[in-house]
Formats: structure tokens, C-alpha cells, sequence
């Protein structure tokens, strides 16, 4: 594929993530960081954050099979997740966890399942997003500097 054509895709496919509102304002901020000296740095901090977000899920997970369940705990947990996922702009995943975090709030243990099962899946759903952006992106190599979406 040609480089022009490549960057095209790309850059719709970036537009895209921000039309269905799995990134936000911060994935922009993230990738301003990026220069020649680290032309991986997304990529990078994105993998560090779903590294320590699956070490997070295991946590809540076994948190969540114990009787009963220890709301404090689980917001904690929650509270660090939504950090990291924050930190990249993952902007659904962000939002199943101020949810899961209300439940915690509310001492509802229906709501928090419910809710993790969705944020595992926004999770997913990005990460297999991020993959196919960042594969396009260094098919195409090097780039400009980022801009704005639309």
C-alpha cells in the first residue's frame, strides 16, 4: 500500500475512535508528547497501560468472586483502573468505570458485576482497535506531528 494511502487510513481510522467515543481530549495531549526522539511513545504508554489495567482486572475480578464483597476495596481498585485508562483517553472505558464506582458507592454488587462485564468489554474492544491503529502505523513509519480531529 502506498504511504499516502496508508496515512489516509490512518488518520480515519484516528477520527473514528473519536467519532464512537472511545478516545477523548487526553489521547490527543498523549500523542503532542510524541516526538523524533520517542516515535513509539503512544504505543508505548498505551501497552504499559493495558498491561497494568489486565493486572487490575484479575484483581477485580477475584475481588469480586469473594462474599462479601468489599466495596471499599473495589473502589480502590476501580479508582487505579480508572487512572490508567485515563491517562491514555479511553473515554468508554473511563465511563464503565465512574459507573462500576458508583455501584461501589451505592453497595450494589448486581451493578458492579454488570458493569465489569461491560468494562471488560470496552477494554477489548479498544485494544483491538489500538492494535490494527498502531500495525497501520508503522506500516507507514515515521509521521507528521499529531492534529486535532475534526
Amino acid at each position: 500500500m502506498e504511504r499516502n494511502q496508508l496515512l489516509r487510513q490512518i488518520s480515519s481510522m484516528r477520527q473514528s475512535l473519536f467519532d464512537q467515543g472511545f478516545l477523548d481530549e487526553q489521547f490527543l495531549q498523549l500523542e503532542e508528547l510524541q516526538d523524533d526522539a520517542n516515535p513509539n511513545f503512544v504505543e508505548e504508554v498505551v501497552t504499559l497501560c493495558y498491561r497494568d489495567s489486565s493486572r487490575l482486572t484479575l484483581k477485580l475480578e477475584h475481588a469480586l468472586q469473594k462474599t462479601p464483597l468489599d466495596f471499599k476495596q473495589l473502589d480502590s481498585s476501580m479508582q487505579q483502573f480508572m487512572g490508567s485508562s485515563s491517562s491514555i483517553g479511553a473515554k468508554r472505558v473511563k465511563a464503565q468505570c465512574t459507573l462500576f464506582r458508583e455501584y461501589c458507592k451505592a453497595g450494589s454488587g448486581e451493578g458492579c458485576l454488570r458493569t465489569f462485564q461491560q468494562l471488560k468489554k470496552e477494554r477489548a474492544a479498544l485494544k483491538k482497535k489500538f492494535e490494527s491503529y498502531f500495525q497501520l502505523k508503522r506500516q507507514a513509519g515515521p509521521s507528521q506531528t499529531a492534529s486535532r480531529p475534526k
